[in-house]
């Protein structure tokens, strides 16, 4: 592809040659490509086929995870987290050991390699938030938990300039990606200081199915707030709340 210089930017089609905008500017491809018919039949094109099969499938997962936790994602997302989430869900289905190519997929992949996503790189949660934390996932009873000791949010968080408050928020979610399906629970905390004062324990417990024979995920995040005149403003509307997978439990 080749990017468009000027003054004046087109959009749309001219001859063989194809204008168009994207988050990175405006860009100019030329037209072609194979028919679909022959793609979807001719032998060569068989590791296409394969190739395209997985990519639907982690699609397909990526919006599942991203809809059971869709509660938290309203304040937490950059504009490219769907196609990097695809990319980490490909890495899961990669790592099935059983299934033939093309038929690879998340139950007999590495769900674990999710651990540590963040859904915002504007603002990522390995570089907000300090403070020890245990995550949990209780397959038996079905807890997924976080607890936080004591800590001084001023010392332990990386807050936005502006920041006066914040929230931390979990969610605990059981997948099933064959059927699309989720059972979710989630739990925050009350507006908190951004402060020097210590604050109590933070204990979050997400219930989800005991004995689930599903994949499990722990999300954790925080959200920011500014204070003024005794009203709660979401700081930079969530351009800088930080969300990531903080525990992971595949079957």
């Amino acid at each position: 592809m080749a990017q468009q210089k000027g003054i004046i930017k087109l959009k749309g089609t001219i001859g063989d040659i194809t204008f168009y905008k994207t988050k990175d500017g405006h860009m100019a491809r030329e037209k072609g490509g194979i028919d679909a018919k022959r793609i979807a039949n001719d032998p060569a094109f068989q590791r296409t086929r394969e190739n395209g099969a997985e990519f639907g499938r982690a699609g397909k997962a990526g919006k599942v995870l991203r809809t059971s936790i869709r509660s938290l994602l309203l304040n937490t997302a950059d504009s490219r987290m769907v196609s990097r989430l695809t990319q980490s869900m490909i890495k899961v289905i990669q790592a099935d050991s059983t299934s033939e190519r093309g038929m690879r997929n998340i139950i007999d992949g590495e769900a674990e390699l999710l651990i540590g996503f963040e859904f915002n790189i504007n603002g990522t949660l390995g570089t907000s938030l300090f403070a020890p934390y245990t995550a949990a996932i209780d397959r038996v009873s079905g807890a997924i938990t976080v607890d936080f000791a004591s800590f001084v949010p001023a010392n332990m968080i990386a807050a936005p300039a502006g920041t006066t408050h914040f929230k931390i928020i979990s969610a605990g979610t059981e997948i099933d990606f064959e059927a699309e399906t989720f059972i979710e629970s989630h739990s925050e905390t009350l507006p908190l200081p951004w402060d020097t004062q210590p604050t109590s324990a933070i204990s979050h417990i997400n219930m989800v199915t005991p004995n689930s024979g599903k994949p499990l995920f722990l999300a954790l995040g925080m959200e920011f707030y500014q204070e003024v005149n005794g009203k709660m403003y979401s700081l930079k509307n969530g351009t800088y709340n930080p969300l990531a997978l903080a525990a992971v439990n595949g079957i």
